[in-house]
């Protein structure tokens, strides 16, 4: 009785000490494995502001923007704080204004719709393919995801589709594919934030069309994007 004591003993300290190494081995993965990306994938939501708009031009209702997509992040530090990262997203900007766009024959025609002329819609909306290129300082660790950022950087887009669509009582114009809007389309932007939760800010360096006129006066508008932010490992 006094034989099988003892060997349970023995049995007991042998699997403690087999539970340190392995505890031991697992720490050591962690820390082989602090060669951490933070690749991350990202979903937006803003608001849409019309920039350099033309006179009698104006904004009715909410215009939002929902964007996703992923970016291939490339430290460039030992400790992995800052980096580069580029990758590619989809974004769907809506623009509620007064600008009437109608199409007779191949031509487009654009005009201010006038105060005492009631509609129940007039928008223009795109569907757009982007490929930012950012740069990144974040305060991250291989052990945590929780960390404070700064991203910013410059955004490439090429515009998909486009679609015009005016509504009234009795009418519905839509105009789709509009060749006077700009197909490639550049601008700046940033988020800054902690965690998953972070603020964002895209700002349009050229104009939403290219060939666009009210009378002889161009349509240079451009767009202005403050929303929100998710970024998701």
């Amino acid at each position: 009785m006094r034989l099988f004591s003892i060997c349970f003993l023995l049995l007991s300290v042998l699997n403690v000490f087999s539970q340190e190494n392995i505890t031991s081995e697992n720490t050591q993965r962690v820390k082989i494995d602090s060669l951490y990306r933070e690749d991350q994938f990202y979903f937006g939501f803003t608001f849409n502001v019309l920039q350099n708009k033309p006179v009698g031009l104006s904004q009715s209702n909410l215009s939002t923007g929902l964007s996703a997509g992923f970016l291939r992040d490339m430290p460039i530090n030992k400790t992995r704080t800052v980096a580069i990262a580029s990758g590619i997203g989809v974004t769907y900007n809506s623009y509620n204004q007064n600008l009437s766009i109608y199409k007779s024959g191949q031509t487009t025609f654009y005009s201010i719709i006038q105060n005492n002329i009631g509609y129940d819609k007039n928008k223009f909306s795109q569907l757009l393919i982007d490929v930012p290129l950012e740069f990144r300082w974040r305060t991250s660790t291989y052990e945590s995801h929780k960390f404070w950022r700064i991203y910013g950087g410059l955004k490439m887009t090429y515009v998909a589709l486009n679609k015009s669509t005016f509504v009234d009582g009795n009418n519905k114009i839509v105009v789709s594919n509009n060749k006077d809007f700009n197909k490639i389309l550049y601008g700046v932007y940033v988020s800054a934030g902690y965690n998953t939760w972070n603020v964002y800010a895209y700002y349009g360096l050229n104009p939403i069309f290219k060939s666009a006129k009210i009378n002889t006066e161009n349509v240079d508008i451009n767009a202005l994007n403050i929303g929100i932010i998710f970024y998701i490992l």
